[in-house]
């Protein structure tokens, strides 16, 4: 078999797998990005991120972290969602956290790739990495023609735009190479007026230090700096300023892995999450899920539901949050500290709605509407109010 076999081999497989696009570049001494890090660490634009001073020469050259690495192989991952935080109030998170911790999610592929690649072609010394060893992951994935470093440094794909995660797999097999592209950011300069602290000192480099991503992340100390005070644009976690206002994401579609779905709790306002899941608690508290109990938590659902948002997603993740946690307590405690008396009991009017749903009070929906009555410390009176009023 030759190179060209195996090549279209793997990246078949890979495209199998659900990655975007895949890119390989010959395994070898990145000898301009080597200058540029150095540059960017000796002006201390990493911070208090000493593990950016750390096995340089590994970080710079492939060949010293695998063996006889002949092939550097790079991989895209959509991460881009249509779906926003409807709290406009509440702290913000950045999208490529909305879901599942992505190492995980992309790990697990890349062992599958490396399967199926010594299954097909042998003993092989392979590695696959993602964002979790000295690793240039954005100089692979440019030099592997899956893109450019735009000027907030971020690889930015034609088709794509830049909400991805990069992985790679550097292996010890001969493989055909991809070619660069040039760089297509031109004159804009939109990132870089969008910048909230700055950090984007010039066209392609940016002071991490300075960086909300960097502040909110990897920064341990417990306050952040007082010269960032007012800057922070109510970012609680990474931040997506520069990729937002970049033109190129308008090209971003929405990705495809049920993983990276963002949960209720953070797309959704307090009053609709907790009513939903306490719904779909009671409703199979008699170990039955009937009809007409699941079509009120669709109607329920649907006032939710948006153009980039079905109603039956949210079924969904109601479903699979449930089953995922074995208390309501949780969910006691987000209404204690956050709902008023008077949300409390149009929650527990809902609630009741689905009790008599099927025109039946069983005794366990029953007994379990009356307990959270207690919990979110509503009066007996009340609760019985409510259900004589609705039956």
């Amino acid at each position: 078999m030759n190179t060209s076999q195996r090549t279209k081999i793997i990246k078949e497989k890979a495209f199998d797998l659900g990655f975007s696009h895949v890119g390989i570049s010959k395994a070898g001494f990145l000898e301009k990005e080597a200058r540029h890090l150095e540059s960017w660490l000796n002006n201390d634009f990493h911070g208090k991120m000493s593990y950016m001073e750390n096995h340089f020469d590994l970080r710079t050259d492939p060949t010293k972290l695998v063996s006889g690495a002949k092939s550097v192989v790079t991989f895209i991952y959509n991460y881009y969602s249509p779906i926003k935080q409807k709290d406009k109030q509440a702290p913000k998170i950045s999208m490529y956290a909305y879901g599942a911790d992505y190492h995980k999610v992309i790990k697990k592929k890349l062992k599958e790739l490396q399967y199926f690649i010594t299954e097909n072609f042998g003993d092989i010394n392979i590695r696959g990495f993602v964002d979790s060893a000295p690793v240039m992951d954005k100089a692979w994935a440019e030099k592997s023609g899956l893109g450019w470093i735009g000027k907030h440094s971020n690889l930015i794909n034609k088709e794509k735009g830049s909400y991805f995660f990069i992985a790679e797999l550097i292996l010890d097999l001969e493989l055909d190479t991809d070619l660069p592209i040039k760089d297509y950011c031109g004159t804009c300069t939109k990132c870089i007026d969008a910048c909230p602290t700055d950090a984007i000192i010039k066209p392609y480099v940016v002071d991490g230090s300075k960086c909300i991503s960097y502040l909110t992340i990897e920064l341990k100390d417990e306050i952040i700096p007082d010269e960032f005070n007012g800057k922070m644009d109510n970012w609680m976690f990474g931040c997506d300023a520069c990729q937002e206002v970049c033109p190129w994401n308008r090209f971003s579609s929405t990705h495809k892995e049920p993983l990276f779905e963002p949960s209720l709790d953070l797309i959704n306002t307090h009053e609709a999450d907790v009513a939903l899941r306490l719904m779909f608690e009671i409703a199979i508290s008699d170990g039955n899920l009937d009809k007409s109990e699941l079509q009120l938590i669709k109607k329920r659902a649907d006032k939710l539901a948006t153009k980039d948002l079905k109603a039956s997603t949210i079924v969904k993740k109601i479903i699979d949050e449930t089953e995922e946690s074995a208390s309501i307590y949780p969910l006691i405690k987000k209404i204690n500290g956050s709902h008023t008396n008077e949300e409390k009991i149009e929650l527990l009017k809902v609630l009741w709605e689905l009790v008599r749903a099927d025109s039946i009070v069983d005794a366990y929906e029953e007994n379990l509407y009356f307990k959270i009555a207690d919990l979110i410390m509503i009066k007996r009176s009340i609760a019985n109010k409510i259900k004589q009023q609705n039956s």
